[in-house]
């Protein structure tokens, strides 16, 4: 991959959305970054890792085991987030998340996150508030496709 501005890639995120320039650019530099390969596992389901992932370019699948069989959740694409749940309240992973071809993702420790708190507290709420609303989007999405599957199941009997 050539060359990957984290700053940029975080202002066009969800989680950057309300921080300006400057703002994106001091929470930037306490994020790492990690380049996956294709199929390559960036965490695993049930591990013990409070890392928040914001996804900078590519995609990844979001994957769940369910009954020793893989089932894919969710396709992020650029700009969204995983790991919301266990970044704040030090949870294990729900799912694991692979790279679908070459994929770039930003990283931010629990620790790393908390230390701007005294010189960049606005940072902080921002992006806890962001943090809110990417949970909020990703429970409505989950409520629409209950919701859809049970009308699938409902209207159409012994279909399923």
């Amino acid at each position: 991959m050539s060359q990957f501005d984290k700053t940029q890639a975080l202002k066009h995120s969800t989680l950057g959305a309300e921080l300006d320039d400057a703002e994106c650019a001091v929470l930037a530099e306490r994020m790492g970054e990690v380049a996956l390969s294709d199929g390559e596992t960036l965490v695993k389901e049930g591990e013990a890792r409070q890392t928040l992932f914001l996804l900078g370019s590519g995609k990844m699948d979001v994957i769940r085991d369910q009954g020793g069989a893989e089932a894919r959740l969710h396709r992020m694409r650029a700009g969204e987030c995983a790991g919301t749940r266990a970044f704040v309240d030090g949870s294990t992973r729900k799912a694991a998340l692979r790279a679908v071809g070459e994929a770039r993702v930003l990283t931010l420790e629990p620790a790393d996150f908390e230390s701007m708190l005294e010189e960049h507290a606005g940072i902080v709420y921002k992006v806890m508030r962001a943090i809110f609303r990417i949970t909020h989007a990703n429970l409505m999405r989950m409520n629409q496709e209950s919701a859809e599957l049970k009308n699938y199941v409902v209207r159409a009997p012994g279909r399923y």
